[in-house]
């Protein structure tokens, strides 16, 4: 860069003038005033949410088996959270808590209101709110969306477990092609229930999510735009074409470990209710890894689509102005602790993948707490519109400028009680009043409550108040502050 000065400059001028066409000079040549200007044009929002998805799960989140090139391919252009937490622990908790970014219950405005409000197209495309999967999805309903979100939306409708094909009962131990007497909706079996069928994957509700999102995407893409893409699987029943379940031989699925008197020391209500013991299938452990392999089929095939619509993404130019956020509702559990299933406050439920991708930021890994509550502020933020007064969570975009950014001591989830969730230790607080505490750095799968624990008193009783101040912030009452030891 060339530098010209006034000769009538003062020489203390000189030096001013001088050190700030440095300063310029360094930011032009560190990209950061072509970054600013690259953000400034972020002007859509493009929101993909999995269903059921636990972020180990994927290959970017460190899985060795499971084949997600897409979602991949997406956190290698975007930010990746590894300590990303929901924070109601099963679908309608959880997707009204990120949509409306409130711990608990509504707020005035959801974020499609918002984005619709100020100017955007705003469209959902499949399950955003609370849909029950099976029933809704069958029947092509809407479930307990919010119609003044959208400007337009649109239902993906799917047989499910009745789809022809080679039909599972894990927990029953059944298999038949008949398609009289499969578990269905409202059934209580229903959640082990996988089908492998012979096709393209056309007639299901996820691929039929992509391709409206990929038309709306060229429908929209001269003005500002909100689409959200809500996908059904892996959450039950798991269906695939059979190419997706001929991918992970059953015999090869990993199981997680099973520890001796494993719930000896967690509480009653830290218990879920679909245990291995009480569903059935302790008593066929082949067909425990058969879930692991319709798990990792259903989301493959989900993988499938979300690259259908990254691709139709690049190809119409639009990562140039568009946000893209991937995520999902909460975790899963896959018989750890012999749990399966959600609304639990384990670390397989509470943790869920965030990857965001947006023009003008580098792309990397942050270790930074974020929680879902933060996507509302954050794509707010990113496209320049101010938030409702009554929003709870914070703006992410300090962490997409530095990924060493902390914005918040822990993460905050609920079930039966609350979890507080930090970089180090998983305190959970029932509303019995019992408790549990895991060390995160040394037992990472939650194996050993330390909450009975002298030596970890003084831990305990800081995360005990971290946690009732976190809860008084937001407003949350409802918690039992008598202290009891764990359950043994």
């Amino acid at each position: 860069m060339i530098l010209y000065f006034e000769t009538r400059i003062s020489v203390s001028g000189r030096m001013a003038a001088l050190a700030a066409c440095l300063a310029t000079a360094c930011v032009v040549a560190g990209g950061t005033l072509a970054a600013q200007e690259t953000r400034a044009s972020i002007k859509n929002v493009l929101l993909i949410v999995s269903d059921d998805l636990r972020a180990n799960a994927l290959g970017c989140y460190g899985d060795p088996l499971c084949q997600t090139p897409h979602i991949d391919k997406l956190a290698s252009r975007g930010l990746l959270f590894t300590h990303s937490y929901c924070q109601g622990t099963w679908c309608a908790p959880s997707r009204t808590s990120f949509m409306f970014s409130r711990y608990e219950g509504r707020g005035t405005q959801s974020l499609g209101e918002h984005f619709r409000k100020n100017g955007f197209y705003s469209a959902r495309v499949g399950k955003i709110f609370h849909m029950r999967v099976p029933g809704d999805i069958i029947a092509g309903t809407d479930g307990e969306d919010i119609e003044e979100c959208w400007t337009e939306r649109f239902n993906s409708q799917g047989d499910e477990a009745h789809t022809p094909g080679d039909y599972a009962c894990l927990n029953r131990n059944v298999f038949t092609t008949e398609l009289a007497g499969r578990q269905s909706t409202k059934m209580p079996h229903r959640m082990f229930v996988s089908v492998s069928y012979q096709g393209d994957g056309s007639d299901q509700p996820d691929h039929k999510t992509a391709t409206k999102t990929i038309e709306l995407l060229r429908e929209h893409s001269a003005k500002p735009f909100f689409i959200a893409a809500g996908f059904v699987r892996p959450h039950y029943p798991m269906v695939a074409p059979k190419q997706y379940f001929d991918r992970y031989r059953w015999e090869e699925m990993r199981v997680p470990t099973q520890v001796q008197n494993d719930l000896a020391d967690i509480p009653k209500l830290g218990q879920t209710a679909s245990r291995s013991a009480l569903n059935g299938i302790d008593q066929f452990p082949d067909n425990q890894k058969r879930m692991w392999a319709a798990y990792y089929a259903a989301i493959t095939f989900m993988d499938d689509q979300v690259g259908r619509i990254l691709d139709e993404v690049e190809r119409l130019g639009l990562h140039e102005n568009t946000a893209v956020v991937f995520t999902s509702d909460h975790g899963y559990h896959l018989g750890d602790h012999t749990f399966w299933q959600k609304s639990n406050v384990h670390e397989e439920v509470i943790r869920v993948p965030l990857i965001i991708s947006a023009p003008g930021y580098q792309p990397g890994r942050t270790d930074s707490i974020a929680e879902l509550v933060d996507l509302y502020p954050t794509l707010s933020e990113l496209v320049g519109v101010d938030v409702p007064a009554d929003v709870q969570g914070l703006s992410l975009v300090p962490i997409l400028k530095d990924p060493t950014a902390q914005l918040k001591e822990g993460a905050l989830s609920f079930s039966n009680g609350h979890s507080w969730r930090t970089n180090d230790w998983a305190y959970m607080r029932y509303n019995d009043g019992s408790e549990e505490l895991y060390d995160m750095q040394h037992d990472p799968e939650q194996i050993t409550n330390l909450a009975g624990d002298q030596e970890h008193e003084m831990v305990l009783e800081r995360l005990r108040t971290e946690l009732l101040a976190r809860l008084e912030n937001a407003g949350i009452k409802r918690i039992n502050r008598r202290q009891t030891t764990p359950a043994r």
